[in-house]
């Protein structure tokens, strides 16, 4: 599923014009991306929580050539998906 996808399912649900539920789709998506730049946790019951994690520096090596290889350290966008979310997941599937 896309984002026009998701536009569109939310469009023709709630009667808001596909334009209007772009610009919400958009700001929440802004939204989420600009709180974890600045470090912010988000949690949204139900759902999950977002999350901005630290991953050191490391040695790992090129499949290709064996070579070893430092990969620094970085930051790295994390979601952790509600025990519900999983819970309903997986009971769609019995």
């Amino acid at each position: 599923m896309t984002k026009a996808d998701i536009v569109d399912v939310i469009s023709s649900s709630t009667g808001i014009t596909k334009v209007e539920t772009e610009a919400v789709v958009n700001g929440f998506l802004d939204t989420v991306i600009d709180a974890m730049k600045r470090g912010e946790h988000i949690e949204l019951r139900g759902f999950g929580s977002f999350k901005v994690v630290k991953r050191a520096q490391r040695v790992a090596r090129n499949p290709k050539t064996n070579e070893e290889v430092i990969v620094p350290e970085q930051y790295v966008p994390v979601l952790k998906m509600s025990k519900d979310f999983k819970e309903q997941v997986n009971n769609s599937h019995d």
